[in-house]
Formats: C-alpha cells, structure tokens, sequence
C-alpha cells in the first residue's frame, strides 16, 4: 500500500510536468516578435547656432576726463541720466586759478604799459626799435601765460563730449582728480545701437569663410544671415543683429578673430557693459534628420537600428554633422524612406525580429523637457 502510494504521487508529478512544458511552448509559440515604435526618414531643414560671449557696448562710448586738475567742486548730472554735447557735467574748483589769472593779467597790464610807453621814444629815435619789438614780445608772452590759464578756468568745468547716457560716477565732491587719474570721472555713451563684440577661434573662422557666400570679406559678411543675442537671464533679445565688421588677422596670443555685431536698442534694454551670448545660426536645408532618442552609442560612435524588408534590424553607423534640438543633422548611414527604430533601439539585438509600429517623425523628435528647471 504504501509503494502504491509513492507510485500514484510520482506518476501524477510526471503528468505536471509535462502540462507545464507544454504550455510554456505554446507561450512562446503564440508571442511572436515584440511591437516597436519605428519611423521613416526624410529630409528636412533645421537651424542651428553657435554660441560664443560677447560683450555690450554702446556705438559711442566716450570717457570723461578732467583736462586740469583740481577738486570736485560739484557734480551736475546723475547716473543713467541723459546728457547732450556740451552739457556741463562737473565743475572743479578754481580759488587757485583765479589768483594765477589774476596775476597773468596783471603781467599783461604791465606789459601793455611797457609797449605804449616805448611806442613815442622809438618814433622819436630815442630808442632802438629793438627794445620796442622785445616789449612787444613780452606782452605776447603775457598775454598767452594769461590766456591759458583763462583755458584751464573753462577746462574746470566739464562738459559732455557726446549726447548719451552717463554711466558710473566714481568720483563725488570733494574728491581731487587730475587728467592722469587712472578711471575717468565718467562714461556717457549711445545706446540707441548697440555694439555686441566676439571671438571666433580659426577653425570656426575658417568654416564662416568657406560657407558664407561671397568671394571677398565684405561680401560673405552682408551675405551672412541675422544673428540672436541671449541675454544674461537666458531670454532670447527681441530684435536680430547684424555682423558689421571682421578683424580677419588672428591674434597669436589668443588664437581667436574678433566680430563685431550691431543691434538697435528701441527701448533702452540693452546698455553699455552688458553681457551675453551671440547665436550664430548655422542653416542645414534638405538634410536627413534623426531623433536623438532613435539613436544608441558605441564605443564613442552613435548608431541606429534600419529595419529590413523581414522586419529584422540591422545597426548601421551613421555621419553627421551638427545635433540641433535634440535631432541629428545626418550625412552617412541612412537614404532617405529607410524606416529606423524610433525609441529605445539600445534594448534590441542586431538581427532582431520586430513587429514594426509606424509612428510620425514628430512625435519623436520633439525634444524631452526637464522636469527640473
């Protein structure tokens, strides 16, 4: 009885067994090939930029610097105050170049009264004509030492050299300055345009040389598209500038060629020190385009899955020349019509049987917002 037992246990352990075989063959005869997202590629035209620092300035910025030397007696304009040509903008003290004025006129008084008293002897012959014309160089020199110090009188009183806006004011009353003082009293600029100065270094040079059109400088910088200028909070500026001027020597210290761009400055957002970033676009038109999702990298190349007519895939490397909101600009590895493994294709085998899902480009190549900002 108790081998009968064992028997029937053993027996219905086998029966189990091979139900259970059975059932995961059939599983995996009737999964079949996993369903992936797949997309066709086509041509496109896409813009992208190159970004590179720049500095602001306004088309005139003009340092004001006192021509003599003395205290600052008073200081007339404010901070991002708005001055024309000749505005007085500071005044120095003059105490003591009023007193060498003073004196200068006396000296030409004297002199004055030397040259009429000398005037009667000589036409009298009483005298050589030789004193009259050393009296009447004396007075010439006393009358210039008089005149300059006159000059240096309207020198302490500064003016502005250009309309604009003043700047920074360093110096208050009370202060000495001197025209050798390292900063100027202040700077007024014009910001109604506005210059954004930068630097490409040679290889980038040599690229904006041979694709920009033109033969001639001139003519690849008028040929050149707009370009952006994102600001130092990361908006874009509303207005698009224009590169003006090219340096066209290298500097060997630095390796790079200065560019300099102009923008209009309607509304005065734009001031003379700002900061930000030059975006020079780089138009690729009637170029294969690839969704950065539908890529995987290897050993530093990236490649994507190309399904074949069996449905299986085949990695393929592909060229390509920029990467621009999250999508390649591509070159090589891939016709147009190919069909790809839109997402995920670093989860797949070469040679893989896939049940192919046919999805628009753009529900691909749109790129992924961050969740943290």
């Amino acid at each position: 009885m108790k081998y009968m037992r064992f028997f029937f246990i053993l027996l219905f352990s086998i029966v189990l067994l091979g139900c259970k075989d059975k059932g995961s063959e059939g599983a995996q005869e009737t999964s079949g090939p996993p369903p992936i997202k797949v997309l066709e590629v086509k041509k496109g035209s896409i813009t992208g930029y190159q970004n590179f620092p720049t500095s602001i300035q306004g088309i005139i910025s003009s340092k004001v610097r006192a021509k003599v030397s003395g205290y600052i007696q008073e200081v007339l304009v404010d901070e991002g105050e708005r001055v024309v040509q000749g505005q007085p903008m500071f005044r120095l003290e003059t105490e003591t170049l009023d007193e060498d004025a003073q004196a200068a006129r006396a000296s030409v008084n004297a002199a004055q009264v030397e040259v009429d008293k000398l005037i009667p002897l000589v036409e009298q012959n009483i005298i050589s004509a030789v004193q009259l014309e050393t009296a009447r160089a004396n007075l010439a020199r006393a009358k210039s030492n008089y005149n300059s110090i006159s000059a240096k009188i309207g020198y302490a009183t500064v003016k502005s050299p250009v309309n604009g806006f003043v700047g920074s004011i360093p110096y208050r009353e009370g202060t000495l300055v001197s025209p050798n003082d390292p900063r100027p009293l202040t700077t007024v600029s014009n910001i109604e345009r506005v210059f954004a100065f930068f630097s490409m270094n040679e290889t980038q040079y040599l690229d904006f040389l041979q694709e920009s059109e033109g033969t001639t400088i001139e003519e690849k910088i008028r040929n050149f598209p707009p370009v952006l200028l994102q600001l130092a909070n990361g908006s874009v500026y509303g207005m698009e500038g224009k590169i003006e001027t090219v340096s066209g020597q290298i500097n060997p210290e630095s390796g790079t060629v200065s560019f300099r761009a102009v923008f209009d400055n309607p509304d005065m957002l734009l001031s003379d020190g700002n900061s930000g970033t030059i975006k020079v676009p780089a138009v690729y038109d009637d170029h294969l385009l690839v969704p950065e999702r539908s890529v995987y990298d290897l050993q530093g190349e990236i490649f994507a899955y190309r399904v074949r007519d069996d449905n299986t895939v085949e990695g393929v490397k592909l060229e390509y020349i920029d990467n621009v909101d999250a999508q390649y600009v591509v070159t090589g590895g891939l016709q147009p019509g190919d069909m790809i493994v839109a997402i995920g294709p670093g989860k797949l085998r070469p040679s893989q049987k896939i049940d192919p899902q046919p999805v628009p480009y753009d529900s691909v190549a749109k790129p992924i917002e961050s969740i943290f900002k």
